[in-house]
C-alpha cells in the first residue's frame, strides 16, 4: 500500500475531504497515512477525524500523526501540502494592513499583488526545505502542492528541486459548475479545454456534444443575469471573449481596472469584497471550536467525494486508470506564446506512465498578453526567493498591475521596506 503524507494536516476540514476522497477508493483503503503539522492541538483533531473518516467509508488504513516532518516524509510515495506559512497572524494580517496605510486595498492577497508577493517570499523557502528532505528521504515521491501562491511556488520548486511536483487548484472545475448553473446545462454534459496560468486560465473550448456554449454565456450577460458575485468575470468576458477560471474577487486584484482609489464607485458597481480573505479567516477562527467539537464528536460523519484532483491522481498512478486533470507544471513547450519554464495550468493525462501534461499550443494573443503581466510578477518573486536579492522584491511590486496602478515608485519602495521589516524572521535575509 502507498504511503501518503499530509503536510499541514492541521487544516482539518481540507484534510478530511481529501482523506474521504482517497479512502473511498478500494485500492487505497489500506493506505499508510502520515499526518504532519507543527500545531499539536490541530494535529490531534485531524488524527481523530482521519480515523472517523476511515470508519465512515469502511476503510482500514494505517494512520500516524507526528510533529516530526522528516518522520512523516520518510519513505512517502505521495506528499500532499496544504500549509500556510505565518498563518492568519501575523502573515495575512500584515499583508493586508500595511498596504492599507498606503491606500492599497486587496481582496484575497494570496496569489498576486503585494500580498501574493510576500506570501510567496515566506512560503518558497519552507517548500524548498521540504523538498530537500524529500530528496533525501523519498526521492521518488510525487508532491501534490495545494499552497498559494501556486504558480510562484511551483515555478520555484521546478527550478530548485528535482522532486516530481504538480500544483493543484479547484478553480477550473468550480467555475465550470458555476457556468453550468448560469446557462442551465448539467455540468457532466459539458466538455471544456482550459489553458493559461493558475487563477488566470481561460476556457478555450466550452461545449456540449460539439455545440459551442459560449453563445449561451453571452446571453446571460446580455440579459443582465450575471450573478452579483461574478460581475468582474462577466465584464472581462465581455472585453476578452473568453471566460476566466478564477473568482471575481480574486481576479479584481490581478489587473489594474477595478480596485482604484480615485474611482470608488467601481467597488460598488462590480460588487468587489475588499478584505474578503480577512473576513473569511476571522469567521473560520471564530467557528473553529464549534467545528472541532462536531468533527471529533460521535455524530455521523457524512463523506461526499469532492472535486479535488489529488485522490484521482494517486489512484491513477497506483492502478493505471487513465484520468485527465488540470495541473500546474513547468511550461516545457506546452503553451507556445508564454515563456518557457514559467508555471502553466494545462490538462494532464495521468496513468501508470505518470503525470503527462498536454500541449495546448498558441493562446489567443490578447489572453497571453494579459497573463504575461502576472508572469512578470511571478518571475521576479521567484528570482528574489532563489537568489536572495532584495532588489527583485521591489521589481516584483513595481511590475504588479494593481500596485503600479495605485502607487508611485517611491511609495512602492517604501511599502516593500515596511513589509520586509514587519515579516521579521518569517523571511530569510535579503541582500
Amino acid at each position: 500500500m502507498p504511503k501518503i503524507t499530509f503536510i499541514g494536516a492541521g487544516s482539518t476540514v481540507f484534510a478530511k475531504n481529501l482523506l474521504g476522497d482517497i479512502l473511498s477508493f478500494p485500492e487505497l483503503a489500506e493506505a499508510d497515512i502520515a499526518l504532519f503539522d507543527i500545531d499539536e492541538n490541530r494535529l490531534q483533531t485531524s488524527s481523530v477525524v482521519a480515523q472517523r473518516v476511515a470508519d465512515a467509508v469502511g476503510a482500514k488504513p494505517t494512520i500516524k500523526a507526528t510533529t516530526d516532518r522528516r518522520e512523516a516524509l520518510d519513505g512517502a510515495d505521495y506528499a500532499i501540502c496544504m500549509i500556510q506559512v505565518a498563518g492568519y497572524k501575523p502573515g495575512t494580517v500584515v499583508d493586508f494592513e500595511i498596504p492599507k496605510k498606503y491606500g492599497l486595498r486587496q481582496t484575497i492577497a494570496d496569489t498576486l499583488g503585494i500580498g501574493g508577493i510576500m506570501r510567496g517570499l515566506r512560503t518558497i523557502p519552507v517548500l524548498l526545505d521540504m523538498c530537500r528532505d524529500m530528496e533525501e528521504l523519498c526521492p521518488d515521491v510525487t508532491f501534490l502542492q495545494y499552497v498559494n501562491p501556486m504558480a510562484m511556488n511551483c515555478w520555484a520548486i521546478s527550478r530548485a528541486s528535482k522532486i516530481k511536483t504538480v500544483g493543484l487548484c479547484h478553480s477550473v472545475q468550480h467555475t465550470a459548475w458555476e457556468l453550468s448553473k448560469d446557462i442551465g446545462v448539467p455540468v457532466e454534459e459539458i466538455n471544456y479545454v482550459v489553458g493559461g496560468i493558475n487563477h488566470m486560465a481561460f476556457y478555450l473550448k466550452f461545449e456540449r456534444d460539439g455545440e459551442d456554449l459560449y453563445p449561451a454565456i453571452r446571453k446571460v450577460l446580455e440579459e443582465g443575469r450575471a450573478p452579483q458575485t461574478n460581475l468582474v468575470r462577466y465584464e472581462m468576458f465581455k472585453r476578452l471573449g473568453y471566460f476566466v477560471t478564477e473568482s471575481s474577487e480574486h481576479f479584481s486584484e490581478y489587473v489594474p481596472w477595478f480596485i482604484k482609489r480615485d474611482r470608488p464607485e467601481l467597488i460598488e458597481e462590480f460588487n468587489i469584497p475588499l478584505d474578503e480573505y480577512i473576513t473569511r479567516c476571522e469567521n473560520q477562527i471564530a467557528s473553529w471550536e464549534k467545528q472541532r467539537v462536531a468533527l471529533e464528536g460521535g455524530a455521523p460523519l457524512e463523506i461526499h467525494r469532492s472535486v479535488e484532483y489529488g485522490s484521482g491522481i494517486i489512484h491513477s498512478l497506483e492502478t493505471g486508470t487513465p484520468r485527465v486533470v488540470y495541473g500546474n507544471v513547468p511550461n516545457r513547450s506546452l503553451i507556445d506564446n508564454l515563456p518557457q519554464g514559467c508555471c502553466v495550468e494545462v490538462p494532464c493525462l495521468v496513468d501508470k506512465n505518470g503525470l503527462q501534461p498536454m500541449h495546448v499550443g498558441t493562446l489567443p494573443p490578447h489572453l497571453a498578453a494579459l497573463m504575461q503581466t502576472n508572469i512578470n510578477v511571478q518571475s521576479m518573486t521567484v528570482e528574489a526567493a532563489l537568489t536572495g536579492k532584495r532588489e527583485h522584491i521591489y521589481h516584483a511590486a513595481m511590475f504588479d498591475p494593481h500596485t503600479a496602478a495605485e502607487l508611485s515608485l517611491d511609495q512602492i519602495w517604501s511599502l516593500v521596506d515596511d513589509l520586509i521589516e514587519a515579516h521579521g524572521d518569517w523571511l530569510p535575509e535579503y541582500h
